[in-house]
């Protein structure tokens, strides 16, 4: 039995915080706190930082492969003779690691603290209990030994989810058959240039929060987050299992009960791309007293998998069934808010989903291509414009249309991620496109001569507000239609100039700040609703 235990400790995760139950009284010399960080032994404790820099040092050789390869290659050392010498240096090096961490075990197994928390994990693991998962939310550790909380196959054919969810794809271009043939090879090496620049630097340029490196440094401070979250807030943190088998991390924090109003509104919160819920956007709707559901993008700390397109709204699909069957929301209780690129699960959420009570967008764009264009060279246009459609077409805008219900976008005026040219130049904030392509298919009538006018500072112009809401609620009483909206098309150019102002107004407000500055619960609202 201490054998079996012992090795249960070797392979177990790490421990990194013990969280106190709200439910049991302080323990002495513990007074005003509810929690604290797990201390490991000092047999432990050194083990596992040797451990730990092998897994650095790991991680750096897997990132810089192909330039030592090429290195190697070059210096001749790629061959028999040399291979073998090196092979048994690198076995000696395995079997030494592999006793570390029998040690590291032997550590974790004189830890009456450790030896607690694996009897618990077991038991959880064996008996999934109401009261088995509360007593396992009071430790934090290796999110991949966490056992599942929901599956997307519990409310969903499981037959159909290998395929993924539904997503927009571009049109493809008509041809005949010999010309696709004879297209289909010529343009066979952009195809595998397109691919490798995808699935290697490509995807995490766009997403830098899917680098085990930066989640290494960035981990003490994601750390001191979650336990924000769990014990000031009474957050729920739970592993969804998508339909392409991915694990999602989530937190859940609930306010129903404290009676406002507020509570009863769910805000799912999708982050930027080096965003994670423990420090980021979810904060917003917390100081606003609404009850928050965040995760994690595929790849990013404790979720699975890497943040494709597809496999985002997989992980999306899965946080939304979670609210609607496991946490009881209803679809018209739920708010989605998104931060920079998480403006393309959000808006793929209100255009799957189109029941949700509203849409938030801050600092967002409407496509990524042009954004991909801006820091690559010219010269690689047609390259990254193919990459980018067929691998990385995060198209807002197209999704964001499809929704019919309110949507506030929020435009950083001094926004140096989304614009084209540079923070000075609003005119080439990425939002003012998104915001035009969304008017542009609601009210086809008023905005094809003032797009550029809207998309300016349009502070200065007076409108207005009462003739223009006036006009749109009879225009609503009278047809009663889902958009797009004929108003406007017997106006005078007066009255269509009025119109595009109030609705740029409206749907969209100014935050005087750069991309990367925290939003104030303050500038957080409720999209206008006619």
């Amino acid at each position: 039995m201490a054998g079996w235990m012992w090795l249960r400790c070797v392979l177990g995760p790490h421990l990194q915080r013990i969280h106190r139950s709200p439910d049991h009284s302080q323990p002495e010399g513990r007074a005003g706190r509810r929690g604290w960080n797990y201390k490991p032994g000092s047999l432990e404790k050194h083990t596992d930082s040797i451990l730990g820099w092998a897994s650095v040092l790991w991680s750096l050789s897997y990132y810089s492969s192909p330039l030592l390869l090429c290195y190697l290659y070059r210096k001749g050392y790629i061959c028999s003779s040399k291979l073998v010498p090196v092979s048994q240096y690198v076995g000696t090096v395995l079997v030494c690691l592999l006793g570390v961490a029998c040690l590291r075990g032997w550590g974790r197994w004189k830890n009456s603290e450790y030896l607690q928390f694996m009897s618990i994990l077991e038991e959880t693991k064996k008996n999934h209990t109401p009261e088995n998962k509360k007593k396992l939310r009071c430790y934090n550790f290796d999110f991949s030994s966490w056992p599942s909380d929901f599956s997307w196959t519990e409310v969903s054919n499981p037959k159909l989810s290998k395929a993924g969810v539904s997503l927009l794809k571009p049109e493809p271009r008509l041809r005949g058959a010999a010309d696709s043939v004879l297209n289909s090879v010529r343009t066979l090496p952009c195809h595998i240039i397109s691919f490798l620049i995808a699935h290697s630097f490509g995807r995490r340029m766009l997403y830098p929060g899917s680098v085990g490196l930066l989640q290494k440094a960035m981990r003490p401070m994601l750390q001191q987050g979650q336990a924000r979250l769990i014990e000031e807030f009474d957050g729920q943190r739970n592993k969804l299992v998508a339909c392409d088998g991915n694990e999602i991390d989530t937190m859940f924090v609930d306010r129903r009960r404290d009676g406002g109003q507020s509570g009863k509104t769910l805000v799912i919160c999708c982050e930027g791309n080096a965003g994670f819920y423990e420090v980021g956007c979810m904060n917003t709707p917390l100081e606003g007293g609404y009850s928050v559901l965040g995760w994690n993008h595929p790849g990013f700390e404790g979720s699975t998998g890497v943040p494709f397109p597809q496999n985002e709204a997989n992980a999306m699909d899965v946080v939304i069934q979670f609210a609607i069957h496991k946490l009881g929301f209803h679809l018209s209780d739920i708010v989605v808010y998104a931060w920079s690129i998480g403006g393309f699960t959000a808006s793929w959420a209100a255009m799957s989903y189109p029941e949700i009570q509203s849409l938030v967008l801050d600092a967002s764009f409407d496509d990524l291509l042009p954004l991909a264009l801006k820091v690559m060279p010219d010269s690689w246009s047609p390259l990254v414009q193919h990459t980018v459609r067929q691998y990385m077409n995060l198209n807002n805008a197209e999704q964001l249309i499809k929704f019919q219900g309110p949507v506030l976008l929020i435009r950083r005026t001094r926004d140096e991620i989304i614009t084209t040219t540079g923070p000075e130049d609003i005119m080439s904030n990425r939002g003012n496109n998104l915001l035009l392509k969304l008017l542009q298919f609601r009210l086809p009538c008023v905005m094809p001569a003032y797009s550029c006018f809207v998309a300016s500072v349009y502070s200065g112009y007076e409108v207005d507000d009462d003739w223009c809401a006036s006009v749109l609620q009879s225009y609503q009483a009278e047809r009663d239609v889902l958009f797009p909206w004929s108003v406007g098309e017997d106006m005078t150019l007066e009255g269509r100039r009025q119109l595009a102002l109030f609705l740029a107004r409206k749907y969209m407000r100014n935050f005087e700040t750069t991309h990367c500055t925290p939003l104030p619960a303050s500038e957080f609202h409720s999209p206008w609703r006619l």
